[in-house]
């Protein structure tokens, strides 16, 4: 087999190289702007060219057995869309991140971005304009939603049809490297969301080509992706090809796999066992440090407990459970998988163990769920108040501030930065923006938009939500679901982001609040009442207490068991006492919505900051 890449390699003196894998097919010809060259068939299904004059911005598509023609699977440009030519990219770029090797996972602040409606124009380049707010805010972790080639200029992005390609409208591959680069500059690191479990049902001609597919499993999406039948190899080689195209060619660092519940695959080594081994070795090759994070509902902490103790060994998964407890005890809801949480000792197990469900029934499944993650250290969860999935896929996309009263944006800011797990925030969350994030597509197939249509409708069902969801197909949609960085300027929302940026201070100089330690940690909940309180320390002496009020009422911790002595506010909302006393054990009353974050003093005075 060739030790070539998938799609078309360009030398760089006009000759590129073009491999696809199309076992389906008995010839394939190369159509290039002005000529057609026959490929030449190789072992596995594979096909080969080479090209003389057909240097960067070449189109090109293919012809399969004389009669389908087809863009590369593997295009790492569609300048036409989808349905288009693919485009010859030049590998050279004028990368100026040479001093960049990435950062620790315990260091990552995660800001989660929709480019599209990130910015006004939104494309690459505009939201790299607004990467300096970010990184004096406190962030250290762009995570950008997919940017795979969909169909339109409107998609979440989780529609892509085309992985290799970032999306033309938002400024194509050089576009997608100018703000890789733009982010390394001022010390942020990238990570790309990414979706291996299934292609979009518009424009994926994969089947055409090659036996991308198995009748094995089922998704949502239709058929599965072929992991472990007839085949299954060079599918497994053409996502873990995709993976080190981001990663190597285009810098990003780290992956966040979408949906893994949804990936079968019963081979002796997993896909994504594989995945990550691959991204994990180039990072050793490339002397930088890369994350691979997945998304999943299982609970299963086999996905990132390293090898040798039978995990996957991934870096981190976002932990779903955190999100739902949090939710839900502020809100109020139950209805859907918010019907398994709501109480404050659902919060509390999250706080301790980054899962609630380790092995207990749930009611919303009907069935025993997740297993309890030993041995798995704290920096290998992520987690949120707010995220794209969470605020999108409400029948009205309302983000938290149309939920709850806005006291108790500080109660989640204070919950999620403060937490001993990585944070993620959802773009304008910093800020409290109440534009909301809503389902949103731009298709062009009628029965299609159709189809879609109905399928939000039912997905609500479970929720109880009644009425009309907006059109994801209408334009207005989209729109309305753009931030609003003008909301910055006013009263309530510039006291949230400097919120934000106390609280992101404080995770990152105090060191008992660095230290993501789940060993280290102590909660406390109270009696029938929405308030708790978590104690956090290091092996140093250094120590700190996180505490919230959940509800509208007073509420009261009446044995904190914490060191003696004196402990003092730092950081806080609606006035908690400005000090603590302890011989062994504290009570402290907190009003409705207000937090408070103490440092102990031992010996020292420390000067308020809240």
């Amino acid at each position: 087999m060739t030790g070539a890449r998938l799609g078309a390699t360009c030398s760089g003196d006009g000759r590129t190289e073009f491999l696809v894998w199309a076992s389906k097919a008995e010839q394939v010809e190369l159509l290039l702007d002005d000529r057609q060259i026959a490929m030449q068939p190789l072992p596995r299904g594979y096909f080969r060219a080479v090209a003389d004059d057909a240097g960067p911005g070449t189109r090109y598509r293919y012809r399969l057995d004389a009669d389908l023609v087809r863009p590369d699977p593997a295009s790492r440009h569609q300048p036409e869309g989808v349905h288009g030519p693919s485009a010859v990219v030049d590998p050279d770029f004028p990368w100026s991140d040479q001093h960049w090797h990435g950062l620790p996972l315990r260091d990552h602040v995660i800001y989660e971005l929709h480019v599209g409606t990130y910015t006004d124009s939104g494309t690459f380049d505009s939201a790299a304009k607004r990467l300096d707010e970010l990184a004096e805010l406190g962030i250290t972790a762009v995570e950008v939603m997919p940017v795979a080639e969909f169909p339109g200029a409107r998609n979440w992005g989780y529609d892509g049809v085309l992985p290799f390609a970032a999306q033309s409208t938002y400024g194509g591959p050089d576009g997608f490297r100018r703000f890789v680069d733009a982010c390394h500059a001022r010390d942020l690191s990238v990570i790309l969301d990414v979706v291996y479990n299934h292609f979009g049902p518009e424009g994926a001609y994969h089947a055409d080509f090659a036996h991308y597919f198995t009748d094995r499993y089922g998704t949502p999406w239709g058929p599965a992706l072929n992991f472990d039948d007839a085949w299954s190899d060079e599918v497994r080689r053409y996502f873990i090809e995709n993976a080190s195209y981001w990663l190597d060619d285009c810098h990003v660092d780290g992956l966040r796999l979408d949906a893994v519940h949804a990936i079968f695959d019963r081979s002796a080594l997993h896909i994504l066992d594989e995945l990550g081994r691959a991204a994990h070795d180039l990072a050793e090759r490339r002397n930088r440090r890369i994350a691979v994070i997945a998304e999943s509902d299982l609970n299963d902490p086999r996905l990132i407990r390293p090898h040798e103790l039978g995990g996957y060994g991934l870096d981190a998964q976002w932990s779903d459970d955190f999100h739902h407890a949090l939710h839900a005890l502020l809100t109020g809801e139950r209805a859907g998988y918010y019907a398994d949480f709501g109480g404050v000792r659902h919060l509390a197990a999250a706080l301790n163990d980054g899962f609630v469900f380790t092995g207990q029934r749930s009611v919303h499944r009907g069935r025993r769920h997740g297993a309890a993650p030993t041995s798995v250290p704290a920096e290998r969860f992520v987690v949120c108040a707010q995220n794209h999935d969470q605020v999108g896929n409400r029948r009205d996309g309302e983000r938290l501030p149309a939920l709850v009263p806005w006291d108790a944006l500080a109660v989640a800011a204070t919950c999620v930065v403060l937490s001993p797990f990585v944070p993620l925030l959802f773009m304008g969350e910093e800020y409290g923006e109440t534009n909301p994030f809503q389902y949103f597509v731009s298709h062009t197939d009628a029965d299609l938009i159709e189809a879609v249509r109905a399928g939000r409708k039912e997905e609500f069902a479970a929720f109880g939500w009644v009425g009309e969801p907006p059109d994801p197909q209408d334009t207005a949609t989209f729109e309305q679901s753009r931030l609003d960085h003008g909301r910055k300027d006013e009263e309530r929302h510039t006291a949230l982001l400097d919120r934000y940026r106390r609280l992101l201070a404080l995770r990152r100089d105090v060191p008992a609040l660095a230290s993501l330690d789940r060993e280290r940690l102590e909660v406390t909940t109270g009696h029938a009442q929405p308030v708790l309180a978590w104690h956090r320390w290091t092996t140093d002496g250094d120590r700190a207490l996180v505490a919230v009020n959940a509800g509208d009422q007073m509420a009261t911790l009446e044995r904190l068991r914490v060191p003696d002595g004196r402990w003092r506010l730092v950081e806080g909302s609606r006035d908690p006492p400005p000090t603590l006393s302890s011989d062994g054990t504290a009570a402290l009353t907190l009003g409705p919505w207000a937090t408070a974050v103490y440092r102990y003093e031992r010996d020292r005075v420390l000067e308020s900051v809240g």
